[in-house]
């Protein structure tokens, strides 16, 4: 015990108390300074930063799309030209045996 007080008094004394004034006044003036720089953030130019980086990022997926919308065009040419060549190919190998077993019926025919 000092003075007549236990050990660690003052480390467990209420601060939101009317023994520490300060503390509510420091909480009040937070309060106040939030409430101020909420509203000069929604009247002044902190909403003009806004809205320019939404449009920017409007842009930029406008700019995305469209580059997605470039490649799919690539891509679809490449494919279209794929299945002609693969088409082109197996069309050939159809005529070549349709070919083929006429050439046997006729031959058999003949014969």
């Amino acid at each position: 015990m000092i003075d007549d007080k236990p050990i660690g008094t003052a480390l467990s004394r209420n601060l939101g108390s009317s023994t520490a004034p300060g503390e509510a006044t420091e909480a009040e003036l937070d309060r106040l300074i939030t409430r101020r720089h909420d509203a000069r953030v929604s009247s002044e130019g902190e909403g003009q930063a806004e809205e320019m980086w939404q449009e920017s990022v409007r842009a930029y997926e406008e700019k995305r799309r469209q580059m997605a919308r470039l490649e799919w065009h690539a891509f679809h040419c490449g494919q279209a030209a794929r299945h002609r060549a693969v088409l082109e190919s197996l069309i050939a190998h159809h005529q070549a045996e349709a070919e083929k077993y006429r050439n046997q019926l006729t031959k058999e025919g003949a014969a």
